[in-house]
Parts: structure tokens; sequence; C-alpha cells
């Protein structure tokens, strides 16, 4: 039986689905050639690179009438026609077709543009049939939303005494054939369960979901677990930017409970000339001492990198705790720049090496905005505020999702390790409204991560407007294991498609079957409702 593909762009709306969105590749499939179901929930999955131009402006490039093909060698094409950034064909190309190869409708190489009368023969249309029903049914997966399963639940759990329930988990299953654990938190409701016996208990089956918004007003949200306790740092949009402060509780979920205390650490100080830009701080260990990676701009507008480091065996909410910021330095000993703005640096350390990343943007708010971009070097974890290599272009924002609306970003970089793999999220988009969505770089952590050759750039966002219901605009992500060991990702997005208070969420991160992470799952597709308590029968044997 036969799967059917479509290819299609769609319609801009402005303030709805904008022009740098709708001209892009989207994919639809049916199982009857007549109805056909959206793809990554009907947002675009294949975008076109805008130009560079000679002044080092960026041109965005969208694609429209998009068709499918089949290749002589059994892969697959996916054309279409060039286009402006406002839908109409790029002259530049005309009488050309766009052209990416694909053998899985799931990864999308660009190839050379080619004439059009030379696809000619390949009888490219809208729509395609496809045989293989396995690589079919790979694709469909993969771009369809995961659909919770029901739980593998112990009935009956034989435990020799009290203290071997802790380490009791039920599991999650989910439509790829991926699984999750899901520990079980006991409510003994005053059952002594220090003798022998059979006991009926209840339990919370994984975590409590965090509701969203979390935090209203705070943007680029990072959480850390030190010495027991856990903490919150942001930039606080509540006090146009100004000033950084840090919560503290016992749990992730007292870190935001109203009227919550908050410690600032680094105030509005003239004499060191941190006026203004508080942005985007976030807590790293490096060569075993804790460090503030953030930055902060003088009386002249101009955020720039900075460090601060805590002093030994200090409370990281007292500001007499924290050391002078110091501002980040190239390998010659001069800052990072004089005349463009940089921000948002985070640290990778990979096996390879240590390096940081961040964003730089020259001539801001002028008509020759180079818009962000996202540069890597290398570090000495002795001396991280000092480069050690020079800095190397990583990502520019080239993609329609990411030059969107004339907000041109690649910003807001965070990592985490997995399996030998660096996986680097960044966002596109504007900051503060529905387009803001978040990008994903992967690469082997012990490649040199200068070499960009080493780096894989996910053509499509891996999260946005269209992912979870009631959350807009989410990005400028940091990631975090909870108490229970999941991997969990805090970010900031909008309640609503025209607000642009930034609030905070928290969930988990999935990874599929095939290991790819997931940070789309809202609370009811990672656990239902309905299985988020469980009743088990507790045998004690005393053994």
């Amino acid at each position: 039986m036969s799967v059917f593909f479509k290819a299609y762009h769609r319609q801009a709306q402005p303030e709805v689905y904008p022009g740098g969105l709708a001209h892009s590749v989207h994919l639809a499939y049916s199982l009857d050639g007549e109805n056909y179901e959206p793809l990554h929930k009907n947002y675009g999955i294949v975008f076109e690179k805008g130009d560079i131009s000679a002044d080092n402006r960026i041109l965005p490039r969208g694609v429209k009438e998009p068709r499918l093909l089949r290749l002589e060698d059994g892969a697959f094409g996916v054309c279409g026609v060039r286009t402006l950034e406002d839908g109409q064909p790029d002259e530049a190309y005309a009488g050309k077709l766009l052209l990416w190869r694909t053998e899985d409708f799931i990864t999308f190489r660009r190839m050379e543009p080619v004439a059009a009368e030379a696809l000619e023969r390949y009888a490219p249309a809208p729509e395609l049939a496809v045989e293989d029903d396995a690589l079919a049914g790979k694709a469909i997966t993969h771009w369809l939303p995961l659909r919770p399963l029901c739980p593998e639940l112990p009935k009956t759990l034989r435990v020799r005494n009290e203290a071997e329930l802790e380490g009791v988990c039920a599991t999650a299953r989910y439509s790829d054939g991926s699984t999750a654990p899901k520990k079980l938190h006991w409510q003994k409701n005053g059952q002594d369960l220090s003798r022998p016996g059979t006991y009926r208990l209840t339990a919370q089956v994984g975590e409590k979901p965090l509701p969203f918004p979390l935090a209203e007003g705070y943007g680029d949200p990072v959480l850390l677990k030190w010495e027991g306790k856990w903490h919150f740092i942001a930039t606080n949009d509540n006090l146009d930017d100004v000033g950084l402060y840090i919560r503290q509780a016992d749990t992730v979920e007292e870190l935001f409970r109203e009227g919550v205390e908050e410690h600032l650490i680094l105030p509005l100080d003239p004499a060191r000339h941190l006026i203004q830009t508080f942005w985007a701080p976030e807590f790293h260990l490096i060569g075993g001492e804790l460090y503030i990676l953030f930055a902060v701009g003088p009386e002249k507008w101009g955020p720039q990198c900075h460090m601060m480091k805590l002093k030994k065996g200090c409370s990281l909410i007292r500001e007499d705790s924290w050391e002078d910021p110091v501002r980040v330095l190239k390998k010659d000993g001069t800052p990072l720049t004089e005349d463009a703005i940089t921000l948002d640096m985070t640290f990778i350390p990979a096996e390879s090496g240590s390096y940081v990343v961040w964003s730089y943007r020259e001539h801001i708010m002028t008509p020759m905005d180079s818009g962000s971009m996202l540069y890597i070097a290398t570090i000495d974890e002795r001396e991280p505020w000092r480069l050690t290599s020079d800095p190397v272009l990583l990502t520019r924002p080239l993609y329609g999702w990411e030059n969107v609306d004339g907000t041109i970003n690649n910003e807001g970089p965070y990592c985490f390790l997995k399996d030998g793999t660096v996986y680097l999220t960044y966002s596109g988009g504007s900051a503060n409204a529905y387009t803001y969505a978040l990008g994903l770089l992967t690469a082997d952590a012990r490649a040199d991560l200068l070499d960009i050759a080493s780096w894989h750039k996910r053509i499509a966002p891996v999260l946005t407007y269209y992912s979870v219901e009631g959350q807009y605009g989410p990005g400028h992500n940091s990631f975090y294991r909870s108490d229970d060991g999941d991997l969990m990702i805090a970010f900031h997005g909008e309640t609503g498609l025209r607000e642009h208070l930034r609030c905070d969420g928290i969930r988990r991160v999935h990874f599929r079957a095939d290991g790819r992470p997931d940070f789309e799952l809202s609370a009811q597709q990672d656990l239902p409702e309905e299985y988020r308590q469980a009743e088990v029968e507790v045998v004690i044997t005393g053994e």
C-alpha cells in the first residue's frame, strides 16, 4: 500500500503566520491520496537560506510552489521557486528551481539550484506516492506529535524493606515506541512500613507537572541545585532588566510561589559602570568554581559579556559572596568587541575541550544591522573570562523562522551532553513575541568544535508557538536535572499571540525511540492526568 506525501507553502498572515514562516516547504501525508493530514503541526519543515549582502546584511529569502519528485537513485527531491521576503519570485533565479535531496523525508540536503527544464523528466508534482511503507512510517512518526500510551504500573510489588520503595519506577510509553521512567512518590498516610506485611499504598507517578506561566515578567530562566537548595535566576523585565536577583527554595515548585523572596546579588552601580541590560544570567561550574555568565551595559547603551565568580564557601544569595564582574576578553587581552554588542554567553564542557558560545551583533537598530549571530571559542577553565582561541562564526539567522518580521536573531545558546553528543539549543525570531522559536545544533563531543564541519544545524526549529497550546514564543532556554533525574527544559514565552510579557515555563525533555530529544511534550502528552496517581499492593518481606 502506498503512502502519499504532499508539499505546499502557506499564505502569509501578518501577526499570525508571517512570510518568513509561510514561504517554506510544508508537508502533509495521506493513506488514500485524498485526505491529507499536515505534518509538523502545519509549520514549515524546509526553509531556504537568505543571502548575505556585500555590506554584511542578511537578505531574507523563501520558497513557494514546492513539488516532490523521485530521483534516479531512489532518493527523493523537493524543488520550488525561490522568493524574496515579500513572496515575489527572486528574479536572480529566473528559470531555476531550488532543490533539496532527501532519503527519508526527515533530513533534507540543499543541492545547487537547477534549470527548471532539467527537472521536467522527473515530473515533479505537489503529491508523490511512496511505496516503502517503513520509510513513510518513520517520516510520519518523526513529524507527528507523540501520543502517550497506557503506562506500565506495578499492581503488586515485593520489596525486602521500606528503603527499597524509593527506587521504584513506572514506565511511561509513547506512540513511537519510546519509554520514560516515572519515579513513584509514595503517600504512606501514616502507615508503619518498618514491619513485614502487605500494604495498600497510593503513589504519585512522576514529578508533579508545573503550570505555565510560572513567573511573569522574567526572561531567560536558569535553575541550579546548589548545596541542597534550588536557585532561580533570570532577566528581570519587571525591573527594566536592572540588577541580578536570585530566588532560593527547597523545591523547584517553591521557587515560583507567590511572595518568594528575591535576593539582590548585583545592583545598579555607576562606580563600576553597571547601569543597564542585566541580561541572561547563567550559572556555570567551570574549573570547579561557580560563575554567573551574563551581559551588562554602561551609561551608553551596549550590553557586553561579563562573568563573576562565587567566593569560596559563600552563599549564592548574598551580594558580598560574589567577586566583581569582569568583562570577557579575547586571547590578546582586548574586549570581545569595541563597537558591537555581545550577550548570552554560555559554556560547553565537551570531551574535546572547554568552549564558550555567545551572541554578537553589529549596527543594531540601524539599516546596516548584521543581525545577531553565534560565535564559539575555547577557554582555559582556570581563567574562563579570557579566550584561548580566535572567535569562530557558528551560525547566522539565515532561515525564515530565524529572521522573521524584521527580527534577525541567533541568540540564547545553551547545551546539554548525552551519549557523546553536544546538543546546543539557541533561539531565533523575536525574544518577546510569538515568533520566538528554538533551533538545534549538534556535534560529536570529541570533535573540534571550532571546526564548523563538526556541527549539524537543523533546518526547522524544534520548539515553536505551534508546539504546545497556550505557549507562544517559547525560547531562550536552559537545562537542568530534576530531583527525579529527568532532564528538564526551562524557557520563557508568552500567554497569547499578541502578548509581550515574558513568562517562564518548565517541562521534561523526552528522548524518542530514535534517540533525538523532543522538547514539545505538554504535561498531558508526557503523562495524562488519569495516570498520575497509582494504587499498588506492596508486600514487605523483611528478608
